[in-house]
C-alpha cells in the first residue's frame, strides 16, 4: 500500500506541478470550466451522445497540460478524433506542449502522434460518409491550425523569456566582474603605493639614520648636541618603524574581500585608482641614470660606495629602468640598515641580451646599532617587505632577483633584467593597465565583450560573447526567425489545404450531380449499363441524405439518386433531384424532384 500511495503522489505531483498560489489555483478553475463548459455544447450538436464524458475530459485535460503536456497533447489529438467537443482545449494543449517541452524530439514526436491518432480516428468514425482523402486534409488544416500553430507562438515566448532570463543574469555577472576588476586594480594601486613608500622613504630615513649617527659619534660636538642628534636618530628609526607599520597595513588591505557590485567604494575606484596611481608615480622615480644619484647620496653620507659599469650601454624601457634603480635603492638602504659603514659596490653590467644588477657590501667592522661610548644598541627596523617588491617588479618585466650572504659574511643582491622584457612589461605587468582605472583597462574590456554578447543575443540570437562558445561555430539563429519561419510555413500548408479542399468539394459535388441535358436524353428502356456509364459516380457525402426521398419507386425496381444542376424554381433550404429506377437490366422509371436540405 506505501508503494501505491507514493507511486499515486508522485503521479499528482507531476502531473500538477507547483507551486499552487492563489492567483494559478483561480486561473486553472476558471479556465478547465470554460474548457469543460464549451465541450459539452460542441458534443450536444454533433450528436455524439457523449457530451458528459468529453467536458470531464477536456477539464481534466486542462488540468493537467502543465505537468504532462505531451501526454495531455496527444489524449486532446486523440478525443478530437472522436468528437468535436476538444477542439478549443487544443489550443491550449498545443500552446503549453510548445512552451515546456524542451526536447525538440519529444514535441515533434507527440505532435505526429497526435495528428495520427487524430485522423485515424476521424477515419473510423466517418470513412462511410466523407471520403478519407478530406477527412485527412481537413484533419492536417485543422491540427496545423488549432495545435500547430499555437505551440509555435508557444514556443516563441518561452524562448524570448528564458533568453531574457540568461541576459539578466549575465548583466549581473557582469556588473560583478566589474567589482571584482575595480578591487583588484584599486588592491594593485595599494601594492604600488606600499612599496614606493617602502622603498623611497625607507632609503631617505636610512640616510638621515646613517648621518645622525655619524654626528653622534663626532668628539667636536657638545654633550647636549650629541643629545639632541640622538634624539633625532631616535625620531628617524620611529618614523621607519611607523612607515612599516602603514606599508603592513596596506599590504594586509590587500588580501580583502571585493565589495559588492553596488558598493560607493567601487563606484568611486576608478578616480581613487587613477588618483593614486599619479600621486605614486611622482614619489622616488628613476631609472639608471639615477642610480648614480642614489651612490652619491650614500657617499655623502660617509659611505664608501663605488660604481662600476661594464660593457656597451643599450637603451632600456622605463619599466626596466626603474626595475633597476629600485634594486639599488634597496640594496643601499640595506646596507646602512645592516652594515653601517662597511664599503658598498654597485655594478651594472650590460650583458646581450639583459642587464644585470649587482650590489655587494661586506659584513659590518661592528655590529649594526653599536655607537661609541657604549651606547645601547638600537634595533634595526625591517618590514621585510623590500625584497619580495623587488622580485615582483622583477618579474613584471620578466627578470629575476637573487638575494643573499657572501662567503666573507657579507651580502649579495643582484637582479637580471632583460631588455626585451621591457617592451612585454605593458602586456604584462597589470600595472600600467589598471593605473588609469577599470574603465580603460581589463573593465572596459569586460564591458566590450557585454555589448558584443548583447548584440549577439539581440540581433543575431547566437552566443558569439557568451563563454564556453566554440570559436567558428555556425552562430545560432534568432528564436524569432525560426518560429516566424515556422508559422509561416503552418499558414501557408493551411491556406495550400483549404484551396485543395475547396477543389476537391467541388470535384465531388460535381461527380455527385447530374445535368440537365443528360437526363432529358436518357430514356426509358434504355439499358442498364448504357446510362450508368452517363452518370457520374457520385459521393455519400453528398448523396447519404437523399436515400429514400422523392415519389414511392416501382416495385421490385433499384434506384440510384443525384443532384440535378436544373435548380430553376428551386426554394431557399431546397435541393433539386433526379432519380433514376432499374429493373431487369432496363431504365424503367426517371424522376425530377425536389427535396429539403
Amino acid at each position: 500500500m506505501d508503494v501505491i500511495a507514493r507511486a499515486w503522489s508522485k503521479a499528482v505531483r507531476t502531473a500538477l506541478p507547483g507551486p499552487w498560489r492563489r492567483g494559478l489555483v483561480v486561473r486553472e478553475l476558471v479556465g478547465a470550466l470554460l474548457i469543460g463548459g464549451l465541450a459539452a455544447p460542441i458534443e450536444l450538436v454533433s450528436h455524439t451522445g457523449l457530451a458528459l464524458p468529453m467536458s470531464a475530459a477536456a477539464a481534466l485535460l486542462f488540468l493537467v497540460r502543465r505537468g504532462i503536456p505531451a501526454t495531455a497533447l496527444v489524449l486532446t489529438a486523440l478525443a478530437g478524433g472522436v468528437g468535436g467537443g476538444t477542439l478549443p482545449l487544443l489550443v491550449c494543449v498545443g500552446w503549453s506542449a510548445g512552451a515546456r517541452v524542451r526536447r525538440v524530439g519529444v514535441l515533434a514526436g507527440s505532435f505526429v502522434a497526435g495528428w495520427a491518432l487524430m485522423t485515424l480516428f476521424g477515419v473510423l468514425k466517418d470513412a462511410g460518409q466523407v471520403p478519407v482523402d478530406l477527412i485527412v486534409g481537413f484533419s492536417l488544416g485543422g491540427y496545423l491550425l488549432l495545435a500547430v500553430l499555437p505551440a509555435l507562438w508557444g514556443r516563441y515566448r518561452a524562448q524570448r523569456r528564458a533568453l531574457t532570463d540568461a541576459l539578466r543574469e549575465r548583466n549581473e555577472q557582469l556588473v560583478r566582474e566589474h567589482a571584482m576588476i575595480a578591487h583588484q586594480a584599486r588592491l594593485r594601486e595599494r601594492h604600488r603605493i606600499a612599496q614606493d613608500m617602502h622603498d623611497s622613504l625607507g632609503h631617505q630615513l636610512a640616510l638621515i639614520s646613517v648621518h645622525t649617527g655619524a654626528l653622534e659619534v663626532d668628539r667636536t660636538l657638545t654633550d647636549r648636541q650629541r643629545e639632541a642628534v640622538g634624539v633625532l636618530r631616535l625620531a628617524a628609526v620611529g618614523a621607519m618603524r611607523e612607515l612599516r607599520e602603514v606599508v603592513g597595513v596596506l599590504h594586509d588591505e590587500s588580501t580583502a574581500l571585493p565589495p559588492g557590485p553596488g558598493s560607493p567604494s567601487v563606484a568611486g575606484a576608478g578616480v581613487g585608482i587613477g588618483a593614486g596611481a599619479a600621486g605614486a608615480g611622482g614619489v622616488g622615480t628613476g631609472g639608471v641614470d639615477g642610480i648614480e644619484g642614489l651612490v652619491e647620496s650614500s657617499r655623502a653620507a660617509g659611505t664608501p660606495v663605488s660604481l662600476v659599469r661594464d660593457g656597451e650601454r643599450r637603451p632600456l624601457a622605463a619599466s626596466a629602468g626603474h626595475a633597476a634603480y629600485r634594486v639599488v635603492q634597496e640594496a643601499l638602504t640595506n646596507a646602512h640598515k645592516h652594515a653601517p659603514g662597511a664599503p658598498i659596490t654597485v655594478a651594472l653590467r650590460y650583458e646581450p641580451d639583459a642587464l644585470v644588477v649587482e650590489v655587494v657590501n661586506p659584513a659590518a667592522a661592528e655590529p649594526a646599532g653599536v655607537r661609541a661610548g657604549g651606547a645601547a644598541p638600537a634595533a634595526v627596523v625591517s618590514g621585510g617587505q623590500g625584497l619580495t617588491g623587488l622580485r615582483e617588479r622583477a618579474r613584471l618585466v620578466g627578470g629575476m632577483v637573487h638575494a643573499g650572504p657572501t662567503p666573507g659574511a657579507g651580502f649579495r643582491l643582484a637582479a637580471v633584467l632583460p631588455y626585451r622584457g621591457a617592451e612585454g612589461a605593458g602586456a604584462q605587468g597589470v600595472d600600467d593597465g589598471s593605473a588609469a582605472g577599470p574603465e580603460t583597462g581589463a573593465a572596459g574590456r569586460v564591458t566590450d565583450r557585454a555589448v558584443d554578447w548583447v548584440v549577439d543575443w539581440v540581433v543575431d540570437g547566437g552566443p558569439g560573447g557568451v563563454p564556453g562558445a566554440v570559436a567558428g561555430a555556425p552562430k545560432r539563429r534568432s528564436p524569432a526567425i525560426g518560429c516566424a519561419v515556422g508559422g509561416a510555413a503552418v499558414l501557408l500548408a493551411v491556406l495550400g489545404l483549404l484551396v485543395w479542399g475547396v477543389i476537391g468539394f467541388v470535384r465531388t459535388a460535381e461527380d455527385s450531380t447530374v445535368k440537365r441535358s443528360v437526363y432529358d436524353s436518357l430514356e426509358l428502356g434504355t439499358p442498364e449499363a448504357e446510362v450508368r456509364r452517363q452518370l457520374p459516380p457520385g459521393s455519400d457525402f453528398f448523396l447519404r441524405n437523399l436515400e429514400g426521398s422523392g415519389p414511392t419507386p416501382p416495385a421490385g425496381a433499384d434506384c440510384v439518386r443525384f443532384l440535378s444542376d436544373d435548380n430553376g424554381g428551386t426554394a431557399w433550404g431546397e435541393d433539386a433531384v433526379v432519380r433514376f429506377c432499374f429493373k431487369d437490366g432496363v431504365l424503367v422509371e426517371k424522376q425530377h424532384y425536389r427535396v429539403k436540405q
